[in-house]
């Protein structure tokens, strides 16, 4: 049974960024919001309470039942953890003199405590929160301050209970790390055996139990996670898979040709859809993006139902899903507002009648691309940038004709060319361009011009859940603008886009 330890979400922005923290000490974890405690069988070595948006004095702050954790299995409390593990056992939590957001120093006051071991006399740490613990509960020993919180961290006599008013999964808690292995490794016990080789061998023998001998189909998209999706089922039921990839005619100059030629050396069985005419039918004079979005979503449904039915006895639909998605659909609160619509597939599992499998749904980005090495597959295909599923169609700002798609394709294959061959390609997380619904005087040679704008976007990122822009090289952009007006027709302007995530999203519709 697979050891593992359990984060219980009480909203916090950072809640992802400690599990993603307990993963890279080769140690698997869940989050599991508050209200939702799985069973804590054998196999959980230790619970998290993470961060939360509200005080413990509201009247609707989350209360978790922690009855059968608290005093049974290690406990770790971080910053409203922290809080809730002192007020709602007799201490007393109220607002900071002034909201605590930011570094401070700790001063480590028990050197000898397993949760502080090895960390320096003082360290730098990371605030955010605006209440604060101003009294502890009888049998609770403080063990660090910092010069404005007393009760920086504290455990619990006689039993296996630590809490930290700080983050130390974030990376201004310079000694965060080492926080984190006191907890998990020392204290918990876990072993640190959670790692992309085992994760291969360990799913590829649940999938042969699960699936059996029965057929799967996987709509294949071209990019990292359907691809790993695919070749981990490859590995377990071999022959079985039956991949389809549609071309929608909004994927990059080549990329259908070019992928299905890459699948063929992966030994998957792949049929190719072309499927150009029905998208761009079904798409003419449509601007709205949500609008955009759910057509291909329905025309893929659609073109996939098609040939998937063409294969008997079919029992399984395979999907790339993955962590981040699953979290996002239980939420403490329930999903959040739709900012736009996810690109998985949608509405395939009633219209098909169909199992799904989803052999990645534990898995954050960068965990997939290490699986997908560990599987042998090439590392140009790993290290792709993300694409999203809706393609070059939320790439186009406007309506979507076939010239608008070929322009930005040959935009893009500049871009990504340039990026490639200057060795920035894997230092961005992610890059394309954008043509915008917009038109500008230009001059080329003595005549007077008209045409289109295109903005590049380059980010980096860990897996998209925030995004900050790349700072590219001038010369790169003047040279790279240059190209782009002198070879394609009908653009005659190049910007570049400054924005982050949050405020903005990486892509533009």
């Amino acid at each position: 049974m697979q050891e593992k330890i359990i984060i219980l979400d009480f909203g916090s922005q950072y809640t992802q960024l400690i599990a993603r923290r307990v993963r890279e000490l080769n140690v698997y974890c869940e989050i599991h919001p508050f209200n939702k405690i799985p069973e804590m069988d054998s196999s959980v070595r230790g619970v998290i309470l993470s961060g939360s948006p509200y005080s413990v004095r509201d009247e609707h702050a989350p209360q978790p039942d922690l009855s059968a954790i608290k005093g049974r299995l290690p406990l770790l409390g971080v910053c409203y953890g922290a809080q809730y593990l002192s007020y709602a056992y007799g201490g007393d939590v109220q607002p900071a003199p002034s909201r605590e957001y930011g570094r401070a120093m700790l001063t480590v006051g028990d050197a000898g405590d397993a949760l502080l071991r090895g960390l320096p006399a003082t360290t730098q740490v990371w605030m955010s929160h605006g209440d604060t613990i101003t009294s502890i509960p009888d049998g609770y020993r403080i063990i660090a301050s910092t010069d404005d919180v007393r009760v920086a961290a504290y455990r619990i006599e006689g039993e296996s209970t630590w809490a930290i008013q700080f983050h130390p999964e974030v990376y201004h808690s310079t000694d965060g790390r080492q926080l984190l292995a006191n907890f998990v490794v020392g204290i918990c016990g876990c072993s640190q055996s959670w790692t992309s080789e085992s994760f291969v061998d360990a799913t590829v023998r649940e999938l042969r139990e699960k699936l059996g001998d029965d057929k799967v189909v996987l709509g294949l998209s071209g990019g990292v996670d359907s691809t790993v999706a695919a070749v981990l089922l490859h590995r377990a039921i071999g022959e079985r898979l039956y991949c389809i990839f549609v071309d929608s005619g909004l994927l990059r100059k080549n990329e259908f040709d070019d992928v299905l030629e890459s699948y063929k050396d992966m030994g998957l069985n792949v049929k190719g859809v072309k499927a150009h005419d029905k998208f761009y039918g079904d798409l003419a004079g449509v601007t709205d993006p949500e609008r955009k979005r759910k057509i291909i979503g329905r025309d893929f449904v659609e073109v996939f139902n098609e040939e998937a039915q063409r294969i008997r006895d079919v029992k399984w639909l395979a999907q790339g899903t993955i962590y981040p998605d699953v979290i996002e659909s239980c939420s403490v609160n329930g999903p959040s507002a739709t900012i736009k619509s996810h690109h998985n597939v949608g509405g395939l599992p009633e219209k098909m009648n169909l199992r799904i499998v989803e052999p990645l749904r534990l898995l954050f980005k960068d965990e997939v691309r290490r699986v997908g090495l560990s599987l042998g597959i090439s590392p140009l295909l790993i290290g792709r940038h993300p694409f999203p599923g809706p393609g070059l169609a939320i790439r186009i700002l406007g309506e979507i004709t076939p010239e608008r798609v070929a322009i930005l394709q040959e935009v893009d294959k500049i871009y990504i060319d340039a990026l490639r061959r200057d060795g920035l390609y894997d230092k961005v997380w992610q890059a394309g361009a954008i043509l915008l619904p917009v038109k500008s005087v230009g001059v080329m040679g003595d005549e007077r011009t008209y045409e289109s704008c295109v903005a590049l976007r380059a980010v980096t990122s860990t897996d998209g859940m925030t995004a900050d822009w790349v700072h590219l090289p001038y010369e790169f952009l003047a040279g790279v603008s240059n190209d782009i007006i002198n070879k394609v027709r009908g653009v005659n302007r190049v910007v570049y886009d400054i924005s982050s995530k949050p405020p903005a999203t990486i892509e533009w519709e």
